[in-house]
């Protein structure tokens, strides 16, 4: 997906996994009810377990032990990955690439590969030299720092940066439920020097936003304060202009990301939590054309996706119906692209172009 947006935009990009994460999830209600039996919700696999008895809903503090292992375990992996030259731009043609065999865009996407390998080849041969960055990639950590005694237990001043940081994740964000000003989650994460992101919602108001941004970037430090908006398709045209001048009048800079994921969940007839690719798309594009249009600029895309060929989320190049979501729906949580779908939405946003995404 990076060298599609790279090769697209001719921008870098700044990969972030949601992974290897606290294992916590927000829950819009305390108890879940199935034939008239009331439990407590799921949390997450790092406080209690999804089976539907008194047991499995019990809190159990073994997870945190267990959550913090599959952390580290997940993180010393991607470490090898790409010490090892999995994402070697000089043979992507070992990538499983499945995708273009289905989409739409395979033409295209086999064109950007072309045009990269052949770019690699000509500067090497006029330089004689390796560009041996192409062979490996930064790659960073991100989660939402929403149990917070798992996140102190992990913060540490550092001596060489004179500074306090959360060592759980590179990249912590404050939840859309947690995002309160004078919040505990608020309180703790501006007294880190981690890069932090925020979701907000389509209903904060002005004034809220701009405590946010003056609460955790006072001193306006570039790159330090994310705002990732989830406003939904329905949404995102009336309620992002407002936002973003919210925030321009604060004079402090921010980082905007587009979470197109969370604001397009709908339930099927069957009581399924799924997502439409066509909203998912729909916003990411709508919200690429009003960052324009009010002189602001989308830095970054908030997608919950997988590498593997799940039925999640309904649409995108194989056309998934209701109906396919039984087929292969592996989420305990909430639904992700798959594959295909993660790939159509990279191809989507390269054909913009960098003057999409900078401002008039």
């Amino acid at each position: 997906m990076s060298v599609v947006l790279t090769a697209g935009l001719k921008m870098p990009v700044v990969r972030v996994g949601r992974m290897a994460g606290q294992y916590v999830k927000p829950r819009s209600a305390d108890s879940e009810t199935r034939d008239g039996v009331a439990l407590p919700s799921f949390r997450g696999d790092m406080v209690n377990r999804p089976g539907f008895s008194g047991g499995e809903r019990e809190p159990d503090p073994e997870l945190l032990l267990r959550g913090y292992e599959r952390a580290a375990l997940t993180l010393n992996f991607i470490r090898s990955l790409m010490d090892g030259g999995f994402a070697d731009l000089h043979h992507p043609e070992n990538w499983d690439l499945e995708f273009v065999g289905k989409s739409p865009s395979a033409e295209r996407y086999h064109r950007i590969v072309q045009r990269v390998a052949d770019g690699l080849d000509f500067f090497e041969s006029i330089s004689g030299e390796k560009i041996h960055e192409a062979r490996r990639v930064d790659f960073y950590a991100s989660h939402e720092g929403l149990h917070l005694l798992y996140e102190e237990a992990q913060t540490r001043f550092l001596e060489k940066r004179g500074a306090w940081y959360d060592l759980t994740t590179h990249f912590p964000w404050i939840g859309a439920r947690t995002a309160d000003p004078d919040g505990a989650h608020v309180e703790f994460f501006r007294g880190v020097a981690n890069p932090v992101g925020v979701k907000i919602g389509p209903e904060v108001d002005g004034a809220e936003l701009q405590a946010l941004v003056r609460r955790l970037n006072p001193d306006d430090q570039p790159g330090r304060l994310a705002l990732i908006h989830r406003l939904g398709a329905a949404n995102v045209q009336q309620a992002l202009p407002r936002l973003i001048k919210a925030v321009r009048d604060t004079g402090i800079g921010v980082l905007w990301i587009c979470d197109p994921m969370h604001g397009n969940t709908v339930t099927t007839e069957d009581g399924v939590k799924t997502r439409r690719f066509a909203n998912i798309a729909s916003e990411l594009e709508t919200a690429l054309a009003v960052h324009r249009a009010e002189g602001s600029t989308l830095g970054g895309i908030h997608l919950e996706l997988t590498g593997e060929h799940v039925t999640e989320c309904t649409g995108g190049p194989r056309g998934l119906t209701d109906t396919d979501l039984r087929r292969d729906y592996r989420s305990t949580v909430d639904p992700r692209l798959n594959y295909d779908q993660a790939m159509e939405i990279a191809m989507l946003v390269a054909g913009h172009g960098p003057a999409d995404l900078k401002p008039a």
